[in-house]
């Protein structure tokens, strides 16, 4: 058939689609649809019967029995051509039945091969496509009456689960798009197939998405921990050593006991020496060994309101962590400072400690008494160095929030000197041993920040220093401030008015802490450090690891302040103003330590007092809104 050229009023097949052939000549004048005419090539058609076919719209399927002919083919091993299968289907040969004939063999059931040679597909192989077919339409009707009950919101989270997985897997990261979204005519965006999982029961309100939708892994390391290293400790178990971190803190990782205080009659400091203990993964955890890659990879610790992911297996910990045990393994620092308050390592090695724990409420009621009266006395005076080289205190509202078991609970942090006197002691170590880092000539893992850049319409009474008086200045001058780096070499802290910095006081939780240990317990042994371009690499690893970390944080605490204020419909409490454009404004929930936009009533100076509570919360969308009360 294909060697004859179409005629006038021939059927050809034209991309898949019936045609009228209406004139012959250099190119072929087609009619495509009724009153739709175009020009091609005759190389573009295949002739299926040579007419006359008048109307284009008599062309339609018509029934046969296939199943006969294929039965009656399969037994005949010679091909046949499109005219001879439309006899043996329909018993005649018109456009009609041509146009059928060819429906059956593009449909690929029964018939395969081109209009001159038809053959019929092999027995296995009807029966695996008839098979195919079938489930298909099944999987069909199922997903029909799937996205029925969707739309009454009357689905079975179990039976149902396989057609809501790409649903589910979109809000969590792991694909882009969803065809049940698509096919409800929403937006294919996680936080929308969030909103209908919960919508439809599968998620519970609860669920937080937001490690597994920012790709990091929530898994607990399970390394088999190495024995401690036979090496001489420095006893100083009969010194009285105080580890004071948030009440429920797993991962105790330092402590500070006092040597020594001196003032002058006037109250001017002279000088102190503490030490500084800090946890020793490095004496189990050798560079590059399996557990310092696990680590490397985690990068730090990430602390959900759930629970905490530790950068360190719990075996290693529970070994580690001071005042877990009756003893503890440590690195020491001790540290003097002069009259200037600038401290200086006068020894560092490993050492034997006899730790308490203590809250910080615990050890706020004992500030009266010594050690902690002069242990604040001497963070004090560095504390007013620091202040004095222009660190920026961006002193916030915070909170702890918890979630145990769908409950969550909320605690603001007060403002405690026991805090200030922990946080002062250990940056007082990180840029002592940052100093004996660069005296020694040891690479290591330095903490750098650079100044803010403050646009010039900002009011003075926003920039530092005495925007740091003001909820609304501080608020203004955290969003201007730097990210600190980590760097091979050393470089100022702005943010916290030092000269040189390095963290070091938390290798159980950071990667760069224990990887500063390393370097530091290979010069004590007398071994060669890793050299710049090691060190470099190290960091890099672990900072890629870890960047995700504190933005995964503070979603998951927000997710949860709305879980709780959706779990606590009548809650009301103080807002602080801190910016505003008109009636627009954001305000800060002290009491939740949480960030909000809200409409004003009038217009009001930043900083004033506000009483709110929620109109509504979305959880999916990570929004709240509050009503002025």
């Amino acid at each position: 058939m294909n060697a004859l050229l179409p005629i006038k009023d021939s059927l050809v097949l034209y991309k898949k689609r019936p045609a009228r052939v209406l004139n012959t000549g250099e190119r072929l004048e087609i009619e495509i649809e009724p009153n739709s005419q175009i020009r091609v090539r005759a190389k573009d058609v295949i002739l299926l019967h040579p007419g006359p076919l008048r109307d284009l719209g008599q062309i339609r399927a018509l029934e046969g029995d296939a199943d006969l002919a294929w039965q009656i083919l399969v037994e005949n091993s010679a091909p046949q051509t499109l005219q001879e299968l439309a006899l043996l289907v329909y018993g005649e040969f018109t456009p009609q039945t041509a146009w059928s004939a060819w429906l059956l063999l593009d449909d690929g059931l029964y018939f395969q091969g081109n209009p001159e040679a038809i053959i019929p597909r092999p027995t296995e192989a009807l029966k695996k496509e008839r098979s195919a077919r079938t489930a298909k339409a099944q999987e069909t009707r199922a997903w029909n009456e799937f996205l029925l009950l969707v739309q009454a919101g009357q689905i079975d989270s179990e039976r149902h689960a396989r057609f809501l997985r790409e649903t589910e897997d979109l809000a969590l990261g792991r694909r882009e798009d969803s065809r049940l979204l698509r096919e409800l005519g929403r937006s294919e965006r996680p936080e929308i197939a969030h909103a209908l999982l919960i919508q439809l029961g599968y998620w519970d309100k609860t669920f937080n998405p937001y490690p597994t939708r920012l790709g990091l892994a929530i898994r607990t390391p399970d390394f088999p921990i190495p024995p401690k290293l036979d090496e001489p400790r420095l006893d100083l178990s009969d010194l009285m050593a105080f580890a004071v971190d948030d009440q429920g803190n797993q991962d105790p990782d330092d402590a500070i006991s006092l040597i020594s205080c001196d003032f002058d009659p006037a109250g001017r400091f002279l000088g102190g020496r503490i030490w500084v203990h800090v946890a020793d993964p490095g004496a189990l955890i050798q560079i590059d060994s399996p557990l310092d890659l696990e680590a490397r990879q985690h990068g730090a610790t990430l602390y959900l309101p759930e629970g905490a992911v530790p950068m360190l297996p719990p075996a290693a910990i529970e070994r580690l962590g001071l005042g877990l045990q009756e003893v503890s393994p440590a690195l020491s620092f001790e540290l003097e400072l002069d009259e200037k308050a600038e401290p200086r390592v006068v020894r560092a090695q490993p050492s034997l400690v006899r730790v308490d724990r203590l809250s910080y409420e615990q050890a706020e009621e004992r500030l009266d008494a010594d050690p902690f009266h002069q242990l604040v006395r001497i963070t004090r005076a560095y504390e007013k160095r620091r202040k004095a080289n222009s660190a920026l205190s961006i002193d916030l509202p915070e909170a702890i929030v918890r979630a145990n078991q769908g409950i969550v609970e909320i605690r603001p942090l007060p403002h405690l000197e026991s805090r200030d006197m922990v946080r002062e002691a250990m940056l007082m170590a990180g840029e002592a041993v940052a100093q004996f880092a660069v005296e020694h000539g040891i690479p290591f893992p330095f903490t750098t920040q650079d100044p803010p850049e403050l646009p010039p319409s900002l009011p003075e009474s926003l920039r530092p220093p005495a925007g740091l008086g003001s909820m609304s200045g501080r608020f203004a001058i955290r969003r201007f401030m730097k990210r600190s780096q980590l760097h091979s070499h050393p470089g100022a802290h702005a943010g916290l008015g030092l000269p040189i910095y390095s963290r070091l006081t938390s290798p159980l939780r950071r990667y760069p802490d224990l990887l500063a240990h390393q370097q530091l317990r290979c010069f004590l042994r007398g071994e060669k450090p890793l050299d710049e371009q090691a060190l470099q690499h190290r960091i890099a690893v672990s900072e890629q690891a870890s960047l995700r970390i504190p933005q995964v944080e503070s979603l998951s605490r927000r997710h949860w302040t709305l879980v709780y204020l959706s779990q606590n419909p009548n809650w009301k409490g103080e807002a602080i103003l801190v910016e505003k454009k008109g009636l627009r404004g954001q305000v800060i929930l002290t009491e939740l330590a949480y960030e909000a936009a809200i409409h004003l009533r009038s217009d009001l100076p930043l900083d004033s007092l506000l009483t709110l509570s929620p109109r509504a919360v979305d959880i999916p969308a990570l929004e709240a809104h509050f009503s002025q009360i």
